[in-house]
């Protein structure tokens, strides 16, 4: 492809160049069961993960006793936001038919973010073949065995590496900690204060950068190669976080089930995620598609200074491609959704199956994070709004929305400090106002 005409291929690059807000709808998108078709990704690779983590529930209940009620499953509350609703459309003075809900992983249990999908489900999977190899472990057994010093020592053998700009490194941290790892987060810039902090305080090595998201990975798969020992997640290319991720959706689909909400030809199903490198959004839009085919339609939503998804699938180019190739930045307040450019993995797995992607400037989020707090009191970190104005853009767009369910996956903001959240919230008000 000729970069030189990029723009005149396609015109929407013009208006991402000057960081407005713009909506994609991917003309790639196909019947879902030929999508599926030749993915290097199965539903059987969902299944085999979701069986792991049930497996470990027992040992998630010692170590982290907050899971005790949910009986060591990591999950979140699917909640209705009627007066968020209201508030929205009086805001964008524009209606949408169907109701919004929130999908609270904001509220997930041992790290506040979706990466705690993910994140902690890879680090879970590789302690299990370790103890597995040693022989110290049968996926027959109690897995609460886990907790004890024996094993402890065991993983302190071995160490796990990671490039994040916050949410990834917290849940990845915080749970390799936890099991005995010795484990380094490596920072980009843009991850705020408070997550290094508490980090460290969890007993992690936080290793900070000058530059992005890319170079802090770049600097955790180093690390990993020269050591054996060593275990790096790699954000951009890990097929185990995508499975993590992908879990979510037979979940969310129970969630429906018991609150009598169909999902079917009839009754659309519109599900929002905020998207960085693409790793938690596209695993779940895949697990939703698994189980939903295309009776649900996934839009990814991202940081005016940094489209990257919506431009490497916009073109085709997918890793390829850069959001400062076209002039942006890549700084926003939206530090998981800091990344300039996406995995070429998650790209290509969507291409025919991810409805679109929009973007939303910083003060957007801000603002619809102090309305959130005001309608409904739920209180997110910036990032975890971006997929609030995925039914306005859609309404506008002409896209029918009769009898639907909308949820906006609610990302993260579950481990701010009081301090930050309040910080947040008075910036988001002043531009309410």
């Amino acid at each position: 492809m000729n970069r030189q005409n990029l723009m005149e291929q396609f015109p929407l690059i013009e208006k991402m160049k000057k960081a407005e807000e713009v909506i994609w709808f991917n003309p790639n998108l196909s019947k879902t069961k030929d999508a599926l078709k030749n993915l290097s990704v199965t539903s059987e690779m969902v299944q085999d993960a979701s069986d792991r983590l049930d497996r470990f529930a027992s040992y998630l209940q010692i170590a982290f006793p907050e899971t005790a009620k949910t009986n060591g499953i990591i999950e979140s509350p699917l909640v209705a936001i009627p007066q968020m609703a209201t508030a929205t459309k009086k805001l964008f003075q524009q209606e949408f038919n169907g109701e919004l809900l929130l999908k609270c992983d904001n509220n997930l249990p041992i790290s506040g973010s979706i990466k705690a999908r993910g994140g902690i489900y890879e680090v879970l999977k590789i302690a299990e073949t370790l103890a597995i190899q040693e022989g110290l472990l049968k996926v027959t057994d109690d897995y609460s065995i886990l907790a004890n010093e024996k094993m402890r020592k065991f993983f302190a053998g071995y160490s796990i590496a990671v490039g994040s700009t916050g949410n990834l490194g917290l849940s990845i941290g915080i749970m390799s900690a936890k099991i005995g790892f010795g484990v380094t987060v490596h920072m980009s810039s843009d991850a705020k204060q408070w997550k290094k902090d508490m980090l460290r305080e969890n007993g992690v090595e936080v290793i900070e950068y000058a530059s992005d998201y890319s170079i802090a990975v770049e600097e955790g798969r180093k690390q990993a190669e020269k050591d054996p020992t060593c275990f790096f997640i790699d954000d951009e290319n890990s097929t185990d976080l995508f499975m993590g991720y992908a879990v979510a959706a037979s979940r969310l689909k129970k969630q429906l089930e018991q609150q009598g909400k169909k999902v079917d030809e009839d009754h659309p199903l519109f599900v929002y995620l905020p998207c960085g490198v693409g790793g938690g959004p596209g695993g779940v839009a895949f697990g939703l598609k698994l189980l939903f085919g295309d009776n649900v339609h996934c839009y990814f939503a991202e940081p005016t200074h940094s489209p990257c998804m919506l431009l490497g699938m916009m073109t085709g180019l997918h890793e390829d491609i850069a959001v400062d190739e076209i002039g942006l930045d890549n700084k926003t307040d939206a530090d998981g959704l800091a990344v300039g450019r996406p995995s070429g993995f998650v790209g290509k797995t969507l291409e025919q199956l991810l409805s679109g992607s929009y973007t939303i400037s910083d003060e957007m989020m801000y603002t619809l994070l102090a309305l959130l707090s005001d309608t409904e009191r739920i209180h997110l970190e910036p990032s975890a709004l971006a997929g609030m104005t995925g039914p306005i853009h859609l309404a506008r767009n002409g896209v029918a929305l009769n009898n639907a369910t909308h949820i906006v996956w609610a990302t993260g903001g579950g481990m701010v400090p009081e301090h930050v959240k309040e910080m947040y919230y008075e910036k988001g008000k002043l531009l309410l106002n």
